[in-house]
């Protein structure tokens, strides 16, 4: 009788967790079809915007984990082992062997990744120095340089209203420099800045190699190259990083590697101009993150530039799409 109670009660058991089982691949699957019905029904622009605001929330996260780890260990040290552990974290990605992930222009993939390295020392080298409102507001002169970048190296044809833009844009960078270049700090504002350049011409090598590379590979070689052309560097200035140092690494690779699928992803699905015009939101998250974990805040002086940056940003973006849909419109 024990022994036909036990079964009963294992077979029981048995049930009960197989019938709670299917109700939790049910919950999935409905949650699961509700986000692809509703994310299917956005136009690949609103898609394009939405990886652009994913991206630049992770990578303000990054860049709040980043500063913590620069202000206690050697800057080149940091920017290798940051690109190693986002290398690590898409390791996944070779579980079907190197071919998934093998690029059509692998040299393409390592001058993406030497420019990208140079616009890397330059900034982790300002970055224990500068809070990460003032590092935001000057990444806002990004746009600024892709404009002309693409002008001068892509042939774009660099109109009147284009011009404007860059001269709004660079005066708003004078309103957030001036007041710093009499402090200690004013060298590595400059040296932040100069490194705005670098990242645009990455994002314009990154916006041509999307025309044949998966989202995916472009991210894994990007952290493959960085993390070879950073390696002498971190040799040289070794010191072995604490236990909580090594955890931040780790955070680092995982918000790196998703905050750079989700900008190649926007890449992929709309004009690089577009997705410029809401890096404006940068500034919200990285004056938040740096009141909560450095209070640090935002001076005048940097929210007036950045806005007036933003606004020169925000109202050639708009003249771009308004152009692309009426071709009639006066260049």
């Amino acid at each position: 009788m024990q022994v036909r109670q036990a079964r009963r009660h294992g077979w029981g058991q048995s049930l009960k967790w197989q019938h709670m089982g299917s109700r939790q691949h049910f919950s999935d699957s409905r949650w699961r079809h509700w986000f692809e019905r509703v994310w299917g029904g956005q136009s690949l622009a609103v898609q394009g915007l939405l990886w652009a605001v994913a991206s630049g929330l992770l990578l303000c996260l990054l860049n709040t984990v980043v500063r913590s780890i620069t202000l206690n260990l050697n800057v080149y040290q940091s920017l290798f082992l940051r690109y190693l552990f986002g290398l690590i974290v898409m390791l996944p990605l070779l579980r079907h062997g190197w071919a998934e992930v093998v690029p059509r222009n692998v040299k393409g993939q390592f001058w993406r990744g030497g420019v990208h390295t140079i616009g890397l020392m330059l900034w982790f080298t300002a970055l224990p120095h500068i809070g990460l409102a003032d590092m935001t507001a000057l990444g806002f002169t990004g746009p600024i340089f892709i404009m002309l970048g693409a002008a001068w190296f892509l042939g774009e044809r660099m109109r009147a209203d284009r011009w404007v833009a860059a001269l709004l844009g660079f005066s708003g960078v004078l309103i957030i420099v001036a007041p710093k270049l009499g402090g200690s700090d004013g060298l590595y504002t400059l040296i932040m800045l100069a490194s705005s350049p670098m990242f645009a011409a990455s994002f314009l090598i990154t916006k041509a190699l999307t025309a044949n590379e998966k989202p995916t590979v472009i991210v894994l070689w990007q952290a493959l190259t960085v993390s070879l052309f950073a390696l002498p560097m971190a040799v040289y200035f070794w010191q072995a990083p604490t236990l909580w140092q090594w955890l931040g690494f780790g955070l680092a690779g995982v918000f790196g590697s998703l905050g750079h699928y989700c900008m190649t992803q926007a890449f992929k699905a709309t004009d690089i101009s577009a997705t410029q015009s809401l890096r404006f939101l940068d500034l919200i998250w990285s004056s938040l993150l740096g009141w909560l974990v450095f209070a640090d805040l935002p001076s005048p002086s940097t929210l007036v530039g950045a806005c007036v940056i933003a606004a020169s940003t925000l109202w050639i973006a708009r003249r771009e799409s308004r152009r692309a849909k009426s071709p009639s419109m006066p260049p």
